[in-house]
């Protein structure tokens, strides 16, 4: 007589950012029935796509990294990523401006952008060679070795801690690159990135200094049709593979019974039946919210509450007539004040005068992303969450962007006013409420030292049995690197526990 067949494993997996995706992918490649829950009406998380007369606007993330972790999701399914979606590299990889006219085209060639150094500051090509030298092993620790790495005990810690502490990865990323570096601006090249991770460079950890390795690596690229092509092309991946994408489902409850999960309930009232379940949303929002109920889960969000969380942003997507062929892809405008505006983002909570800025023109790239003879853009200021300011966003929201605008107009877009044709506002509230971010951070946690690695919240929880966590509040971090390691991370511990590897 055989054996009957064993039940088949089921999944859900909250959320369809890139984290969500990747791990939905992941898991359905390797024989699971997954179910991927979407509360908005189309796929991505961050990465959504705003229609706007004509125009069609990435919300983010926009610059897209480490291409060879994407590819990864597509040779797991014996799929080649071509046939899905196009990479096209950039260069320069960002064009970084100064108030003061400077302007510095940060390219992969590294005889070229030593050739950039050198035009700026010729006594800092050799620091900067010992800067890239150190920036290649914090990558090859941090990233190659651990980002895929889940750290579920302090001992996973401790046995990590000999080698980063002879990176001396307790230093921050600026005070780093300050050892080598002594030019001003290109301390300020060459630290800002952590802001694309939602970090301080004067406070994240001096391993998240391996950005530039891994871009030089790499390189930056852009899929064409956008990150939402991106998107759409991951949210195929997985339903060709024969996953359940559901949109327009918000969660409202993850069910727990007998110390493990159970299953979700949608707001519909509709219950999933899951052994396993893993969330992309907000790690705060997943423990106060959705596991309202839940033992302990309540004690967890207060203590996740507690702990610093990325600055928010302030966006205007805006499209224009008429194109800016001398714009660079990805544009970074810096402020007149550096150290001291990162302190009132992300300490003081003061909503400055001044501002630093990044500039996506992706129509540079791709004339398609806009009616013909338009382009389409957008712009970003970090500013502080709303748990640290008391800003009112509907008024001052409309006159930041006016600022902004009038000094992109300024500094490299000129007539940009005259030949507006479309904008559109994205505030910290609207992180808050259309993506239950935690006080509007952007990012969540933010990439310090203590809230790195096993600090973090856990791949899988420690207490609920069958629940995990993928995105940028767990391990590794935020950016599409991150969010899409975290995803490897977790459906290697899933996968383990549902006895498939």
């Amino acid at each position: 007589m055989s054996a009957a067949p064993e039940k088949p494993q089921r999944a859900v997996v909250i959320g369809s950012g890139f984290g969500g995706l990747s791990l939905a992918i992941r898991l359905q490649a390797a024989g699971v029935s997954v179910t991927l829950l979407e509360g908005r009406d189309k796929p991505g998380g961050r990465a959504y796509v705003y229609e706007q007369d004509g125009f069609r606007f990435d919300a983010g993330p926009t610059v897209l990294t480490a291409p060879n972790v994407i590819d990864d999701l597509f040779r797991l399914a014996n799929r080649e990523r071509s046939d899905y979606i196009e990479f096209r590299r950039l260069t320069p990889f960002y064009r970084l401006l100064w108030q003061d006219g400077t302007r510095f085209d940060y390219v992969g060639d590294e005889a070229a952008l030593e050739a950039e150094i050198a035009r700026l500051s010729p006594g800092d090509v050799e620091g900067y060679r010992r800067f890239r030298d150190y920036s290649r092993a914090v990558f090859a620790e941090g990233f190659e070795r651990l980002a895929h790495v889940p750290f579920l005990d302090i001992w996973s810690m401790v046995r990590a801690a000999p080698k980063l502490v002879q990176l001396k990865s307790y230093r921050s990323v600026y005070g780093v690159v300050a050892q080598y570096i002594r030019d001003d601006r290109l301390r300020q090249a060459f630290s800002y990135h952590t802001l694309l991770v939602g970090g301080n460079p004067f406070s994240t950890s001096a391993i998240y200094a391996l950005i530039h390795a891994l871009e030089l690596k790499w390189g930056v690229h852009f899929p064409l049709g956008g990150t939402g092509a991106l998107v759409a092309a991951l949210a195929k991946l997985f339903e060709d593979l024969g996953g359940e994408l559901r949109l327009g489902a918000p969660v409202d409850e993850v069910l727990v019974e007998q110390g493990g999960v159970s299953g979700v309930r949608l707001k519909s009232g509709e219950t999933i039946a899951a052994d396993h379940v893993a969330s992309n949303a907000d790690v705060v929002h997943t423990y106060g919210t959705l596991l309202r109920n839940a033992p302990g889960a309540g004690a967890v969000a207060r203590r996740l509450q507690r702990k610093d969380h990325s600055m928010s942003l302030f966006l205007v997507y805006f499209g224009v007539r008429g194109a800016y062929p001398d714009l660079a892809h990805h544009t970074i405008l810096f402020g007149p004040r550096y150290r001291e505006l990162l302190d009132d983002i992300f300490n003081r909570g003061i909503l400055a005068d001044d501002f630093s800025l990044y500039l996506h023109s992706p129509s540079v790239t791709d004339p398609g992303l806009a009616p013909p003879g338009h382009s389409t853009h957008y712009v970003l200021a970090p500013v502080p969450h709303l748990g640290i300011s008391d800003v009112n966003w509907d008024i001052a929201g409309p006159k930041l962007a006016e600022r902004i605008l009038s000094a992109v107009e300024a500094r490299c877009m000129p007539g940009l006013r005259s030949n507006l044709v479309t904008s559109r506002l994205f505030t910290p509230p609207d992180f808050e409420t259309e993506l239950n971010a935690w006080r509007g951070s952007a990012f969540s946690l933010q990439p310090t030292l203590l809230q790195s690695a096993w600090f973090r919240v856990h791949n899988r929880d420690d207490r609920i049995r069958g629940l995990y966590f993928a995105g940028a509040g767990t391990h590794p971090g935020a950016g599409i690197p991150g969010v899409v390691s975290s995803a490897r991370a977790t459906a290697e511990l899933m996968l383990q526990d549902m006895g498939l590897a």
